[in-house]
Formats: C-alpha cells, structure tokens, sequence
C-alpha cells in the first residue's frame, strides 16, 4: 500500500507525480530543484544557494513523512555541468554526516526542467 505525501512546504508537483511517496517503511521522493516554496521563484543566484534550496525543499519533504536526512538511504544527483560539482558536493555534504552519509550518484545531463542547474532525489527508510 502508497501513501502519497505531500507539504506546501515544497514546492508543489508540476506534472502529474507527486512530491514523495511512502511504500511500507521507505520513502521515495521525486526529484527537487531549486523553486522556492514561498512564492514558486526559481532560486539561481549560484549555485550554492541553488543547491542549499533543492536541499530545503528536499526536507521538508522528508519532515512531511516524519523523516529526516538520518533517514536517508540513496540520493540522486542530477546536474548540467559536472564542473559545478564540488560546490554542489560542498552544501550538499553539509546536510549529512560522514557516519550518515548515504549511498549517492552524480549523474551529467543536457538539461533539467524549467533550465536549473541541479536536481536531487531521495531514498529515505523509517
């Protein structure tokens, strides 16, 4: 059985998917970016601020489902230029411990929605 979660702490689904979905103990999220929940603007000032929003958004989903990044089993990294790679690798580590760090990939693609720079999906199980 799913459980679709949802905050209006995200920013909301612009497709037809939802923000995450609970199955069981584990949480799948969809992938984030850098929309700023408050009033739907895109966060690209760099790529740090871009990076740390895609990581509020990505909370407060997990907090949605009673979670945290404690919980986190997998990430995702999607981004458009693998040279932005340790500044996002930098906030992105600032979430996590090195005792908790999950398992990860950073993936290199042509594009993402709506021309951000970096979007993020998790794994988190209870």
């Amino acid at each position: 059985m799913k459980q679709i979660i949802f905050t209006d702490k995200a920013p909301a689904p612009i497709g037809p998917y939802s923000q995450a979905v609970l199955s069981g103990n584990t949480l799948y999220t969809s992938g984030q970016i850098a929309i700023n929940p408050t009033n739907g603007e895109l966060v690209l000032d760099n790529i740090e601020a871009e990076t740390k929003q895609v990581m509020e958004n990505m909370k407060a989903v997990l907090a949605a489902a009673d979670m945290t990044f404690d919980h986190v089993v997998k990430t995702t990294i999607f981004i458009t230029d693998m040279n932005d790679f340790a500044r996002i690798n930098a906030v992105y580590g600032s979430y996590f411990t090195e005792s908790n760090a999950p398992a990860r990939e950073t993936v290199q693609v042509s594009v993402l929605p709506k021309q951000v720079n970096v979007e993020i999906s998790m794994t988190a199980v209870k």
